[in-house]
């Protein structure tokens, strides 16, 4: 089975929107903070692409996520 359709994978990329969406941020702003296009942001939180373990960690300091809560929710769904 390929990860990125995991159970996991989906709620992380769940957790993901969440909390981009919690601090108000839209996908276009936060792919200002992280300079990158907005369909980056965009193909992470529908599943299309996933973040290796460095990636996942910048993301979420750049947008102010706690990358511990976010492995959390991936063990506590």
């Amino acid at each position: 089975m390929k990860t990125i359709y995991s159970p996991e994978s989906e709620r992380l990329s769940k957790w993901l929107r969440k909390q981009r969406e919690a601090r108000g941020l839209t996908m276009r702003q936060a792919a200002e903070l992280i300079n990158k296009p907005h369909s980056f942001i965009g193909k992470i939180e529908v599943g299309q692409r996933r973040l290796d373990v460095v990636e996942f960690v910048w993301y979420c300091e750049k947008l102010g996520f706690d990358p511990v809560s976010g492995i959390h929710a991936l063990k506590n769904p």
